[in-house]
């Protein structure tokens, strides 16, 4: 059987990933995704805080900080292009001691260095302008930082990369590749797969990929971090993100409060090596460490206002020992032509996806022309959301398209018209988290109590099939098992 052979495959559906496709299907490219799991944002793209970083943590120098302040002052625009929610809230650095604020000035003047623009040292009095129940002495703040919807953002470009042509195939995890004549012919679990060019963006497995190109060298150490998530009843309190003065020699930034563009106060992450890839346990001790620690900064936590724990894992170059960061690698490496690695692209990678998958389109440019279509549409809508309008609007909604008036899940207040929008999704997604992702369905406080099932029977009244073939989120993630009434 003839085997299609595409100019590009991008292996990794993440933010990253997705972003490489959007620049890369601003070209006469045929390009496709190949993607492990049943949606663009399983893994570390979708288990993060959703803060758009100002650069300041990074090296001077690093690709870390340049590509950080280049999507911080870009960002404006992806956003109004792909209808992602997003605020510039300002962050603040919390420092108790003289210790502390040396720190805290190093930072600044690190920032700068970096280019970050407006970072300034405020006192406790600014500190109580600007969260009023966030105790601290001494403070960075950065006016700069924002929160995103990290779902939206991962969604948005994968929706807009298929708008312009992309392919998107899922579950398909890589299991071989060998170079062959000048094209790469790729091993999935479904199938193969013939490509001129691989860009290896696959996160957690970047490393195993790179060796199946024969780039050899590179180690992940997976990073596991716990959040909790806080109700919305509490979220007014914090107006923007507070984070503690960070270790340098952890693996992550510290036990830090971040708003979320919905509303919610998330508290974490922590920063634990493990051992395997896919370990997304939550555990007692660190989420009793995540109460302790985060109400050093916000004394107002209480386990009553908790309504979920989750955990993301990030891909760090740098190991236990060292701890830190690494900075990003994006490389053609000569050993293996026409591929690009991208192997250890944890924080600030939300932050930077765009300027990383520009600097992706560079180096494929390099060595090849590409030709420029005429014909690109950078612009993409979410369906609307009934609690983001007007009564006057929602009333014309409802006119228009009666759905609108029945409301699914309660908590969010999500009509069963955005439920429909979720399952016609242009990607083809058919999980509960797919849904879930795209309209917030099962995101509120009873966490899917009232609405779960009613959006199983929509979704599978809409896909056909058994009650026992709804998967939640992963393969083998089956809603249901056995007889349902």
């Amino acid at each position: 059987m003839m085997v299609k052979t595409y100019d590009a495959i991008i292996i990794g559906g993440g933010v990253v990933g997705s972003a490489i496709a959007r620049e890369l299907s601003r070209y006469q490219l045929d390009i496709a995704v190949l993607e492990k799991e049943n949606d663009v944002c399983c893994a570390t793209s979708g288990h993060n805080s959703g803060v758009l970083h100002a650069g300041y943590n990074n090296r001077p120098g690093s690709k870390m900080a340049r590509l950080c302040v280049a999507g911080n002052a870009g960002f404006d625009q992806v956003a109004a292009e792909l209808d992602i929610p997003f605020r510039r809230t300002g962050k603040l650095v919390i420092g108790f001691d003289g210790d502390d604020l040396r720190q805290l000035k190093r930072l600044k003047q690190q920032g700068q260095d970096n280019g970050c623009r407006g970072l300034c040292i405020v006192g406790r009095d600014r500190i109580k302008e600007l969260i009023p129940d966030v105790q601290g002495e001494y403070a960075l703040y950065s006016p700069n930082t924002g929160v995103l919807d990290p779902f939206q953002l991962t969604i948005g470009l994968a929706e807009n990369a298929h708008h312009n042509g992309v392919r998107y195939l899922f579950g398909q995890q890589v299991t071989a590749i060998r170079r062959q004549e000048g094209l790469y012919h790729i091993q999935t679990t479904r199938g193969w797969f013939v490509s001129r060019w691989v860009i290896n963006s696959a996160g957690l497995y970047s490393d195993r990929i790179a060796n199946m190109l024969g780039v050899e060298g590179y180690q992940i150490n997976p990073c596991r971090g716990e959040y909790f998530i806080l109700d919305q009843r509490i979220g007014y309190l914090l107006p923007l993100p507070a984070y503690p003065v960070p270790n340098e020699h952890s693996g992550g930034l510290g036990i830090h409060l971040t708003p979320t563009v919905d509303g919610n106060i998330m508290i974490g992450p922590s920063a634990d090596y493990i051992d395997q890839r896919d370990d997304y346990a939550v555990t007692r001790p660190v989420m009793d460490m995540l109460l302790e620690e985060g109400s050093r900064i916000f004394p107002l936590l209480r386990r009553e206002h908790f309504i979920r724990n989750f955990a993301g894992i990030r891909p760090k170059l740098t190991g236990p020992g060292c701890g830190g960061f690494h900075d990003f690698v994006i490389e053609c490496a000569p050993q293996a032509p026409n591929t690009v690695n991208l192997i250890g692209i944890e924080s600030p990678g939300l932050t930077a996806s765009t300027p990383i998958a520009r600097e992706v389109v560079q180096l494929i440019g390099e060595r090849e022309r590409l030709e420029e279509k005429c014909d690109f549409d950078p612009l993409r809508r979410r369906p609307p959301r009934l609690r983001e309008l007007s009564v006057d609007e929602q009333q014309q909604m409802i006119r228009e398209n009666p759905d609108y008036g029945q409301v699914i899940c309660r908590c969010e207040l999500i009509s069963k018209a955005e439920v429909m929008a979720a399952i016609n999704n242009p990607l083809g997604v058919r999980t509960m988290t797919g849904i879930k992702y795209r309209c917030r369905s099962m995101m509120g406080r009873c966490q899917g109590g009232y609405c779960q099932t009613r959006i199983a029977e929509m979704l599978l009244e809409k896909q056909g099939g058994a009650y026992d073939q709804l998967l939640y989120h992963h393969d083998g993630s089956n809603l249901f098992y056995g007889r349902v009434r």
